[in-house]
């Protein structure tokens, strides 16, 4: 073969292989277009926006506009919620076709309903209380959230349950704002409680995004070498970590303003009936959880040990199954961080009967094999779950604790796994089985909606709720030993 003929070839070879390459890179950038397409057209095919999703209330409490106390931002709270009824209420009176709207005065799901304005901040003061607590609700949740452990407290301590900005209104409170914002009401919160409490300590019960505020309010302090102010932290369901998918959640928003989509900038869209919880989940909600989380690593990573050993003692309630935060996350995100001390870590297992274990797909546990067996620990580590020692009665519960030194411990709670409940959720921690929104048994004084005790059946795809929602657990029947075991943690740290 001739020298010009091996050029040659060399010169079709690379020709062939650009041409083949360009192919596949427009191919690719075309399906990638299609898919964009498909997916944008999905997203804009959804219920049509109402006005509690459109409108932005002027009144919402943001950290640049220089409030300096809390009874600034409780009358910034009054306009807002004047404004709310002049914006939303008073557009939405009868006659209107929903009876299951929380904007709709007068029907099943009308906050008024309730003896209590539980989207709203309450404060219950006692003079002679030995100490105060701070309850920090969840994301798109209201005061509701945590209302029967307020009323658990009610007789013991100054109770303040703060409603965080862009919440208890309406749905699009959560389209524009930022953590930021809510971490600066936690601030005058906490300001305002260490006033009253003149020198007693000050407990914060956090759910949720609540217990990543809360956290986050301590971090800060002490990557600026200033003193905690909290005597001991309780977390519920704690937003330590999101999965990955949370971030990049917020690319569908930014393509919903520069396409002109409203409706981009929501994960989903849905009927108001919950008169205490937005159903419709704003993009930036999402987003904002995971920013949040995100700082707190970074902080967690960057504060040293010694610093570490000036935070405030915590106690965490996790459920082994949790599709909302990282179960895993609260385990190496947050507790195998910290410095030995008197923190505690509180799992609740799936309901392992023979049938459950049948129907689920992956055991959870698997993801944790040998944490349980660690004599390493730095922190108690307590696993509910089912008492197999009692085969007549497996769904009976036990409390398994590893102590950071000593040997385990198994207490029998007297408390059971309902028959036709497989495991918690990431909603259900603070809620009874008393509850009368989401627990089972509901009330029969007032016509009123009742989450928990529904039990629709039907086809598939005709409801505008999804079944998984629907069939979610909503209440804790272990909350008897939740709020036991907090109030032993809190007498553990008085002084």
């Amino acid at each position: 073969m001739s020298r010009h003929t091996g050029t040659d070839m060399r010169t079709i070879v690379i020709g062939s292989t650009k041409h083949l390459l360009m192919a596949l890179f427009y191919a690719s950038l075309g399906i990638f277009a299609a898919l964009l397409v498909a997916g944008v057209w999905f997203l804009n095919a959804r219920p049509e926006l109402d006005i509690w999703h459109t409108i932005e209330l002027k009144s919402e409490f943001k950290r640049t506009q220089g409030l300096e106390t809390f009874s600034d931002y409780l009358a910034l709270e009054d306009t807002l919620f004047e404004e709310v009824e002049q914006k939303i209420y008073d557009q939405t009176q009868a006659p209107h076709p929903s009876i299951l709207n929380r904007y709709v005065r007068g029907s099943l799901a009308d906050p008024q309903k309730w003896r209590h304005d539980w989207n709203r901040t309450y404060e219950w003061p006692k003079a002679d209380a030995d100490f105060g607590v701070l309850l920090l609700h969840g994301m798109s949740d209201s005061p509701y959230a945590l209302s029967h452990v307020a009323k658990h407290f009610k007789d013991k301590a100054y109770v303040l349950g703060l409603r965080l900005p862009g919440h208890g209104t309406i749905p699009s409170g959560l389209v524009n704002i930022q953590w930021q914002d809510m971490a600066a009401a936690v601030s005058l919160a906490t300001e305002h409680l260490k006033r009253e409490l003149k020198g007693k300590p000050l407990y914060v019960i956090g759910f949720s995004t609540g217990a990543a505020l809360a956290l986050n309010h301590e971090l800060e302090r002490l990557a600026k070498n200033e003193a905690a102010e909290y005597a001991g932290m309780v977390f519920l369901s704690p937003a330590i970590g999101l999965p990955p998918v949370a971030a990049g959640a917020q690319w569908q928003a930014t393509l919903g303003t520069l396409l002109g989509l409203e409706k981009l900038s929501w994960n989903s869209i849905q009927t108001e009936y919950d008169p205490f919880k937005y159903n419709s989940f704003a993009v930036n909600a999402g987003d904002l959880v995971y920013q949040l989380a995100e700082r707190n690593q970074l902080l967690l990573d960057q504060t040293s040990m010694q610093q570490l050993k000036s935070l405030p003692s915590v106690l965490a309630f996790q459920s082994l199954a949790d599709d909302t935060v990282s179960t895993q996350a609260v385990f190496s995100g947050l507790f195998q961080k910290l410095p030995q001390d008197n923190h505690q870590l509180v799992i609740f297992d799936i309901n392992r009967t023979q049938i459950n274990m049948g129907l689920i797909a992956q055991d959870p546990m698997l993801h944790f094999d040998g944490l349980f067996n660690t004599k390493h620990l730095k922190y108690d580590l307590t696993l509910v779950h089912n008492n197999f020692e009692t085969a007549d009665l497996i769904r009976d519960v036990v409390a398994e604790t590893h102590f950071s030194q000593g040997e385990p411990v198994i207490e029998a709670l007297n408390l059971s796994w309902p028959r036709n409940v497989y495991s918690l959720s990431h909603v259900a921690l603070p809620f009874p089985i008393e509850d009368s929104l989401y627990g089972p048994q509901g009330v029969d004084y007032v016509k009123r909606v009742q989450i928990g005790a529904a039990s629709t059946r039907g086809e598939r795809g005709v409801l505008g709720v999804s079944a998984d929602e629907i069939l979610r657990q909503k209440w804790n029947p272990f909350f008897p030993y939740l709020i036991s075991r907090t109030d032993k943690f809190i007498e553990g740290l008085e002084p």
